[in-house]
């Protein structure tokens, strides 16, 4: 099915979505390594493994859209049009940052582009999801509000009340539930008491459908279908999105959950990227997406020196930015 709906995308859409997992993926493991050398403070929760995922999503919406994140959210906010050298110097703490060093990784916001921000609360995007979706409706503007949550974040009261108030006002939402198995080292078969987070969320009043996350042909049907619902007013959606993270938890993470035995078997035969490959068909040639992965390795490389060579924030800035003022 996914080789099928593979040639409706143009040759210029295929590249730039494999250039945003490519971006999403060498990112990830550039900030991986560069963690290690103990510039980064703070947490540091990676997306690789889910690449397919924001991206088959973010490629349906408009900059006016709005995306909501969770503490996992580098993948979204490159997925949705953040600046990569930005987002490094954030991640590294300076001035230079998205949100000039203050938000480091978990609070990556650009509202620019539509990124209301990586949230450390979870299942935090839920709500901001429709308070944008509201806010979409009423302006008659046709955007559009997306919450992405990770199958931890399924459980979460405020994501159930989110998706009965957008049922309710017939909002133009998106729930994205990203279930990669485990929320922390929980296992999701075990947290999630139905076992079907799309058949549960679907019990609110909505269409929920599954669907395999590593395969960015089938998110980014299943997306489109949801984001043209919303548009013509026919309300909210949920997507429950398979996918595997390549890394723990967060970045320190042991990962006794899994042995590595597992996780190598994973990674071969769960990439997005090859995935991608595979089923790009015939419009777009290996060569082409060799060379978009060695610039990506190079538009990353230079976000490190960018971010390492930025100054640190001045004490100045310590009280601003600290409170909305109206």
């Amino acid at each position: 099915m996914a080789q099928r709906q593979a040639p409706q995308l143009t040759k210029e859409q295929l590249l730039h979505a494999f250039r945003k997992m490519a971006e999403i993926r060498y990112f990830e493991e550039r900030v991986h390594l560069e963690n290690q050398s103990g510039e980064i403070p703070g947490f540091i929760h990676l997306y690789a493994g889910q690449e397919a995922v924001a991206v088959g999503v973010c490629e349906n919406l408009r900059p006016t859209d709005v995306i909501g994140s969770t503490h996992r959210g580098h993948g979204h906010s490159i997925a949705k049009g953040c600046d990569l050298d930005g987002m490094m110097a954030e991640i590294f703490g300076k001035e230079t940052g998205l949100n000039h060093g203050k938000g480091g990784s978990m609070h990556i916001a650009d509202l620019s582009v539509g990124m209301l921000g990586a949230n450390g609360i979870v299942g935090g995007a839920a709500p901001l999801a429709v308070g944008a979706a509201f806010t979409g409706k009423y302006k008659g503007e046709g955007n559009i509000g997306v919450a992405f949550s990770g199958d931890g974040g399924s459980n979460q009261g405020t994501v159930f009340e989110a998706m009965n108030m957008a049922v309710v006002l017939k909002l133009p939402a998106l729930f994205i539930f990203e279930n990669n198995g485990f929320g922390e080292a929980t296992g999701a078969d075990f947290a999630v008491g139905s076992g079907d987070i799309a058949a549960r969320a679907a019990g609110f009043g909505l269409p929920a459908e599954k669907v395999d996350g590593t395969d960015f042909f089938a998110v980014h049907e299943a997306a489109r279908r949801a984001v043209e619902r919303a548009r013509a007013g026919e309300g909210p959606s949920v997507i429950e999105a398979k996918a595997y993270r390549w890394y723990g938890h967060f970045e320190g993470d042991p990962g006794l959950y899994r042995t590595k035995e597992q996780l190598a078997e994973i990674k071969k035969a769960n990439d997005p990227l090859r995935i991608f490959r595979e089923k790009v068909g015939r419009k777009v040639t290996a060569k082409e997406l060799d060379a978009i992965e060695a610039d990506v390795r190079q538009q990353v490389d230079d976000a490190v020196e960018f971010a390492r060579n930025s100054p640190w924030p001045s004490p100045d800035e310590l009280t601003t930015d600290v409170y909305a003022s109206y």
